[in-house]
């Protein structure tokens, strides 16, 4: 039987890690040739590797998403490579703790250049190519982009931008045959935590308080959040556009506790 995406090209960023990885891997088993994008670059071969053992191909591309010319040569070297892109998956990203009052404007600004702008950034490059395929785009967004949380600020402000970017796209984008969706998770199991500071002790408090946070009663996994974002950027979801899909095992129904 032929394989969803046999023929196609996915382009993912963050894909040396957590939900890009997961995402670029199912992409592979599923046909697709599969840009690697990411700054980690031990990671990214790895990535690389086992797409390869799999019967699939990944091309992996060090780059800097916040960096113009390095979005640019993301896109070109796509391009130079498998000729077209048929699906954007924008899964790099950051998270830091900071308040109102905390919040530095260099910590606001990179969390926005990062989660926001490089998004933006990337879409923009990407259009004339995706247009040319009737295309589609699917942002990892958050479920703080729909629900306010205390000490994430910059955070949340920039996934709220994400989902409005998806909407707002989404309906330019429509007339040309691209579509653009976002997927909001929960809390899933990825480095994103670590990254941004948290020790491992407090990480596994802090998956420990989750599972009572989360109706369902448990975190999420990162190919969790992946066979969504499949589904999205495939003709199944072929009427759907500016839509942002939370994946939270209803987290984004709850009150803060």
């Amino acid at each position: 039987m032929a394989k969803e995406f046999e023929g196609k090209v996915a382009l993912v960023t963050g894909a040396s890690s957590g939900i890009g990885r997961a995402t670029a891997v199912r992409f592979a088993e599923e046909g697709a040739q599969v840009t690697l994008v990411g700054r980690a670059r031990k990671a990214l071969f790895e990535v690389a590797a086992e797409i390869k053992e799999c019967g699939g191909e990944g091309f992996a591309v060090v780059a800097d998403v916040t960096d113009e010319q390095d979005a640019e040569r993301v896109v070109r070297e796509t391009i130079d490579d498998f000729g077209r892109i048929d699906v954007l998956v924008n899964a790099a990203g950051i998270l830091a703790n900071g308040s109102v009052e905390t919040t530095t404007l260099a910590a606001w600004d990179e969390m926005l250049d990062v989660n926001l702008r490089a998004v933006f950034n990337l879409m923009r490059i990407s259009v004339p190519h995706l247009v040319e395929r009737r295309g589609n785009v699917v942002n990892v967004s958050s479920v703080t982009g729909l629900r306010a949380f205390p000490n994430v600020l910059a955070y949340c402000v920039s996934k709220a931008g994400v989902d409005q970017l998806t909407r707002c796209a989404a309906l330019e984008l429509a007339p040309k045959g691209v579509r653009v969706n976002a997927v909001n998770p929960g809390v899933v199991v990825t480095e994103v935590h670590r990254r941004g500071g948290m020790g491992d002790e407090a990480y596994e408090k802090f998956l420990e308080h989750s599972r009572t946070t989360h109706p369902l009663g448990r975190v999420g996994d990162a190919r969790e959040v992946a066979e969504l974002i499949l589904f999205l950027a495939s003709e199944r979801a072929a009427w759907i556009t500016g839509a942002t899909y939370s994946i939270d095992g209803g987290r984004a129904q709850t009150c803060a506790r």
